[in-house]
């Protein structure tokens, strides 16, 4: 009389398994879904590199000598101008005396020149030529007089020759004395000037000399910045070619960094650029100064110097960064996470996309530009349509999702109606309820 409800038990169970296993293949698959969006994406070139100072000056002295005294330290702020250091110059400071002495005795000779030495020979030579005018006019009327005495028959023929030479003498002291005037005049007082004033500029240009190698013990700061490096001592000997001090310009740093060069050609100078360093999540504001004209031949890379406002000197020169030069802006471009893209068919790229009845639909999509977690869809998908992001490998085509939304709990699926199963016990009442059969 019992047998039968028992034989139905197992029956039962054996119908409400299949039935559980049948809703778990056939239940929607939980994924994770973003809106395409209209967004501005940027067009970026990535190059590492190393930070430098916007400005660096190693001062050299231009002399051997011992270092006399230093006034800075390493870490000093200095100004353009500034002194930083003084070297052993006694020798040097005579040599300079000395020299100016030599200055003011040409100059003196110079005036002398000028004022007396020039007019007492013109004078001279003034006076020369009057005399020798007069001996002129006498030895002729000498001449002329004994001529006529010799036409009278009063004189001998030799004293005409005499008197002849005489005057023949002293016309040619007349010219020589008219010479030489002529030449003093025109020639020789320039000269004489010229040659006092050759005197003096050459004193002067000696003097000029010893006061440069003077200055050249004074080591000024030829820009502003900080004292990065000093490394000799005073009393130390300070060598040409070698440098005594060490000044940084860090106001600004320079990042000088190396791009492939078949994307160096969109790089332009004004390009905004983002920097970051290995130890700091803070990205850097920067904007190209420099594109090298040239490539390395070493690595097939091209510089490109990138200048970042340095305010409190925080970033130093010498640390390793990377950056990412922004070549293009895109506006209103349809924008998708890089999740969201999944390998398409021959190499091709796809998304799975919602529709309203939460079915998923792949669509083979054109990528344009990706930057950081986003990349740009050319054609494929539309702004305001849901594409999968997480739990879309492996997943069917027009397959039945569930969105589910991240570290919220997943919602209980309620039971379809009819397949509830009924307390062990309900048979069992419902068999103890008839009447009993004699």
């Amino acid at each position: 009389m019992h047998t039968k409800p028992l034989l139905l038990i197992p029956v039962l169970l054996l119908a409400g398994c299949s039935k559980k296993e049948a809703a778990e293949v056939e239940a929607p698959a939980p994924v994770q879904v973003s809106v395409v969006q209209q967004d501005t994406i940027r067009r970026t070139v990535a190059g590492d590199g190393t930070l430098w100072p916007r400005n660096q000056a190693s001062v050299m002295p231009k002399i051997a000598a011992p270092v006399q005294r230093f006034l800075v330290q390493r870490g000093d702020h200095v100004r353009e101008g500034q002194l930083l250091a003084t070297l052993e110059s006694r020798d040097l400071t005579a040599g300079v005396a000395e020299s100016r002495a030599l200055l003011a005795q040409s100059e003196a000779n110079l005036r002398s020149t000028q004022s007396a030495t020039v007019p007492d020979a013109v004078v001279k030579a003034q006076t020369d030529v009057d005399a020798a005018k007069q001996a002129d006019v006498v030895a002729q009327r000498l001449l002329d007089n004994r001529k006529k005495l010799v036409e009278q028959g009063a004189l001998a023929r030799k004293l005409v020759d005499d008197a002849e030479v005489a005057y023949a003498q002293a016309h040619s002291n007349l010219l020589a004395a008219q010479e030489h005037l002529r030449t003093l005049q025109s020639v020789g007082k320039g000269e004489q000037i010229k040659t006092a004033e050759a005197q003096v500029e050459a004193a002067r240009s000696h003097m000029q000399t010893t006061d440069a190698q003077l200055s050249y013990s004074q080591i000024h700061s030829p820009i502003s910045g900080v004292v990065s490096d000093r490394p000799l001592y005073a009393g130390e000997m300070a060598s040409p070619g070698t440098p005594l001090v060490t000044v940084v310009d860090i106001s600004k740093v320079v990042a000088r960094v190396n791009v492939p060069q078949n994307q160096a050609s969109s790089i332009k100078v004004g390009h905004p650029a983002v920097v970051t360093q290995p130890d700091s999540p803070v990205p850097l504001q920067g904007k190209v100064t420099v594109v090298s004209p040239a490539t390395d031949a070493a690595t097939t890379t091209v510089q490109v110097w990138i200048e970042i406002e340095n305010p409190g000197e925080k970033l130093k020169p010498g640390t390793s960064v990377h950056a990412l030069i922004v070549t293009e802006a895109i506006k209103a471009a349809t924008v998708i996470p890089v999740a969201a893209v999944l390998p398409g068919e021959e190499g091709g790229t796809a998304v799975l996309v919602i529709s309203d009845d939460k079915v998923a639909h792949r669509r083979l999509v054109t990528l344009g530009v990706r930057e950081g977690d986003k990349v740009q869809v050319l054609n494929g998908a539309h702004p305001g349509e849901e594409v999968v992001v997480v739990g879309g490998l492996g997943l069917d085509d027009k397959a039945k999702v569930k969105i589910v939304t991240p570290g919220a709990p997943e919602e209980p699926e309620e039971p379809e109606g009819g397949d509830e199963e009924k307390p062990a016990g309900g048979e069992k009442k419902k068999d103890e309820a008839k009447p009993k059969s004699k």
